[in-house]
């Protein structure tokens, strides 16, 4: 068997994007602060300028940074406004926005072969299982469950959810220092079991949208695995292709 060839190093801008990610994962920067300015990037990682533009436009384009026009570049933040509901990709038919949240249950649990094979974690370690209901006028549109590693988030609990103000992201984000970064999706239609009509208040068998979601922290570290059961009555999902 002939040797096997070394791997090239990556690209220099390469090498900075996982550095400055890796700064990041050890929370030299909060989500929302800024960054150093390029030149001071620049001369941090020995590189030109323009490579650490580069790198800064790849986190960009990842949405892990964002750039201000005039300001500089931010670690990006589910606590602003207009990406509280970046994941959530259901829109309302007639343009209605935000939604209002109902906790079923947050327990302790332990993870599935599934659950922990999902989140990279061991079978049967301990799991925060979080229940709850999306509502648009009152109305039942989206039922998520959704499993969290203990050890990321210990100490979250109902009374925490039910009076954080903002979104679960926003709250991980504030309170745990757990950024989403980036999810996968898988889309499949399903019917409505009687425990899941029950909740969201459509007949038992009616078809609904299930969207399973894993999302990941820097360094692609998965830390949520979300089951959504989407009611697209009045809603639709939507997504931004470029």
């Amino acid at each position: 068997m002939p040797p096997t060839k070394p791997r090239p190093p990556a690209p220099l801008y390469e090498q900075i994007r996982q550095l400055i990610v890796a700064a990041l994962a050890a929370g030299e920067w909060r989500p929302g602060e800024a960054l150093p300015s390029e030149a001071a990037l620049a001369e941090r990682f020995h590189a030109s300028p323009g490579t650490v533009r580069r790198a800064l436009d790849e986190l960009t384009a990842a949405h892990v940074v964002e750039r201000r026009q005039g300001r500089g570049t931010f670690v990006a933040t589910h606590t602003a406004p207009r990406d509280a509901y970046r994941f959530l990709r259901l829109v309302a038919d007639d343009g209605a926005s935000g939604f209002t949240r109902e906790l079923v249950h947050c327990r302790r649990a332990r993870a599935t072969a599934e659950t922990a094979r999902a989140l990279q974690l061991r079978t049967s370690e301990p799991v925060i299982e979080v229940r709850r209901l999306l509502l648009r006028r009152n109305r039942p549109v989206v039922l998520d469950d959704l499993w969290l590693p203990e050890r990321h988030f210990e100490g979250l609990n109902g009374a925490l959810i039910d009076t954080y103000a903002g979104t679960l992201y926003a709250l991980f984000e504030e309170r745990f220092a757990v950024h989403m970064v980036r999810a996968e999706e898988k889309l499949r239609a399903v019917a409505a079991s009687a425990e899941a009509a029950a909740l969201l208040a459509v007949a038992t068998s009616e078809p609904l949208l299930s969207v399973e979601r894993v999302a990941y922290t820097y360094g692609d570290r998965p830390v949520e695995l979300r089951r959504g059961l989407y009611h697209t009555h009045a809603d639709h999902y939507r997504n931004d292709l470029n």
